[in-house]
């Protein structure tokens, strides 16, 4: 799975039928621009949770549909430079310095 950030839609009005009407979303994951199927309602500036190969496939609704990145889940809450501080071994939020004294 990948936590990527829905940038805006993407209009595709020319289709293979198999695509049939399904929502499209730019998304960045990283610094690297994809479309993903969006079977969840996502909106720009929206933190998601998107999975790929056959996984993407059958969250998209079937295991012949032609996805490779498919959103499955909002993100409620996300800081993306708190997981980068925990990533890095410090702690997201340091503990305030305890003043005991007067």
């Amino acid at each position: 799975m990948l936590i990527c950030k829905v940038l805006k839609p993407l209009v595709s009005t020319n289709r293979i039928a198999d695509f049939q009407h399904k929502k499209l979303q730019v998304v960045l994951d990283g610094s690297t621009a994809k479309v993903a199927v969006d079977p969840v309602g996502a909106t720009p500036g929206d933190w998601v949770i998107c999975v790929g190969s056959s996984a993407a496939r059958e969250a998209a609704g079937s295991k012949s549909y032609p996805s490779d990145l498919t959103i499955v889940g909002i993100i409620d809450h996300w800081d993306p430079e708190a997981a980068k501080e925990m990533a890095a071994g410090r702690p997201a939020n340091p503990a305030a310095p305890s003043g005991g004294g007067s």
